[in-house]
């Protein structure tokens, strides 16, 4: 093995660590080795990496450019139709606004990927031009692409696992956007084996996505242990993704109703597009409807509402004026909501529409109310997000509390308890506030504390020493995914919110077996 590659076997494994900066590093050196050794198509390889890292991990895109300016000097006398010539198209693309410009880059890599035979170059170009289809309101197209894309890394053409992180972190990215959770699990149980035994690294970038999906489908625990893994990667570094993962954060809490903490993330970060929806929800909470709407309407004017994120805009929107008793401007969004979701086979689209007209229609008064809301609740179901069919459960026995009280009653029930499951505070608060009523006990006694298994207490007792995930997995020769699963179940158990408190419970224990009190 030469030094060039040696080097560049090292760096790799350092980036699977995710100690990127020390990858970085190891990844010049390769670059060098390369260079001295007169391997030009490797050493335009490697500085197209660092140009990739760089403006991915660290949003450094004058630096990024430096490197696949370095990458494309170095490729000028090895004529124009290389492997590596694709590649550095795909790099520049992502360094272009989504566009034109940026589309015809990843054009070109796919016809190179193509003529010359690179299925990895192909599929990864393929994928990225799904992203652009997506990101024009063509979501159908760009799903497709991207399921055909990660079918060839499932089937094992695709074998780089930088490649292969970055497509299937592309696949969470789009799929937080459309909130096409069903999608994101289907991937995910197919791609458990990559994880699993090709040692594919998730990015922190990836997790951040990833955890938006989770907090999407009412996962909660599992979307902090994402979200904290996420920050405690970019911890010191760059404020782009880390102001990425706040956002989701903020997302996480305003949905929980822990709104003190949600302001205090999203400060400094108004003028990010992805926090346009938990700051006007943060905003419509504490009763500011003015500011809410405002957000609202400046994003969707300067997006589109034929945009593939405009849908849960339009929905908030709704309930926006709702708040300000302005049914007509409702109607107004309602219905927005509806074309959009004519345009698109979404069923969270489809929930989210026939949600907002059975709100509109409750309060004009109107008798569809009931079946909209049924509609919704059907839709939710399939789309696979637990806490918004609780809200049309709740929504529905309003709808039917004077005609048929008893299906209010359990309607508002079977709500709260999804809410009280998952520790969404004020909404829980709402629904038991209309099961008193409904001449219904608002909650239930506490249910006794669920004891831990065997495989639980010896996870807490391993979160008491300060143990990651994966960390616990190598310990107990489990996988990563069934590690997070069984923290998840002991906050949930326990009644604990986070991994510090488990800790902290756990060293409380620790005169006994964890979690037996």
């Amino acid at each position: 093995m030469t030094a060039g590659a040696e080097e560049e076997k090292l760096a790799r494994a350092l980036y699977t660590e995710a100690d990127y900066a020390g990858s970085m590093k190891t990844y010049e050196r390769a670059l060098a080795a390369y260079r001295e050794a007169g391997d030009v198509l490797d050493a335009a390889r490697i500085a197209r990496i660092l140009a990739w890292m760089h403006v991915n991990l660290y949003g450094d895109w004058a630096l990024a450019g430096g490197w696949l300016g370095r990458a494309e000097r170095l490729l000028e006398g090895a004529g124009e139709d290389t492997v590596e010539h694709g590649w550095a198209e795909v790099v520049r693309a992502i360094m272009e606004p989504h566009g034109e410009r940026r589309n015809r880059r990843l054009r070109i890599a796919l016809d190179l990927g193509r003529r010359l035979g690179d299925v990895e170059l192909e599929f990864a170009a393929l994928s990225r031009v799904g992203e652009e289809l997506i990101a024009a309101g063509r979501v159908e197209e760009g799903m497709a692409l991207f399921d055909e894309s990660l079918t060839a890394v499932c089937a094992g053409e695709v074998e780089d696992l930088e490649v292969v992180e970055s497509m299937f972190c592309g696949m969470f990215e789009a799929c937080e956007r459309v909130q096409d959770v069903a999608r994101a699990e289907q991937w995910l149980r197919a791609a458990d084996e990559l994880v699993q035994h090709r040692k594919l690294a998730i990015g922190a970038a990836c997790r951040a996505h990833y955890g938006g999906i989770l907090t999407a489908a009412g996962r909660w625990q599992e979307a902090e242990a994402e979200l904290g893994e996420a920050a405690q990667a970019f911890e010191g570094g760059y404020e782009g993704s880390r102001g990425m993962i706040l956002v989701r954060l903020a997302d996480l809490r305003v949905r929980q109703g822990r709104f003190e903490e949600a302001a205090v993330l999203l400060e400094g970060l108004d003028q990010r597009s992805d926090a346009t929806r938990p700051l006007a929800a943060l905003y419509l909470a504490r009763g500011e409807t003015v500011l809410a709407r405002d957000l609202i309407e400046r994003a969707l004017a300067e997006s589109g509402v034929e945009a593939s994120g405009a849908g849960p805009l339009l929905a908030l929107l709704v309930d926006v004026r709702l708040a300000e008793r302005n049914v007509v401007g409702a109607t107004e969004a309602a219905e927005l909501l509806a074309k959009l979701t004519g345009d698109h086979d979404s069923p969270y689209l489809e929930a989210c529409a026939a949600l907002a007209k059975g709100k509109v229609c409750l309060a004009s008064g109107s008798d569809d109310a009931q079946a909209c809301l049924r509609e919704a609740l059907s839709a939710f179901a399939r789309a696979q997000m637990p806490i918004e069919m609780a809200r049309a459960r709740l929504e529905l026995a309003r709808a039917v509390a004077q005609d048929q009280p008893e299906v209010a009653v359990a309607e508002a029930r079977a709500a709260l308890e999804a809410f009280d499951r998952r520790r969404a505070s004020r909404d829980a608060d709402a629904a038991a506030a209309l099961l008193r009523t409904l001449g219904a006990p608002g909650r239930r006694a506490p249910k006794r504390r669920e004891p831990l298994t065997k495989r639980e207490s010896e996870v807490l007792e391993l979160l008491g020493h300060g143990l990651s995930n994966p960390e616990i997995a190598e310990r107990l020769v489990i996988s990563t995914k069934t590690a997070e699963h069984h923290v998840g179940h002991i906050l949930s158990k326990l009644d604990l919110r986070n991994r510090a408190e488990a800790a902290a419970y756990a060293t409380r224990a620790s005169g006994g077996r964890p979690g037996t009190e």
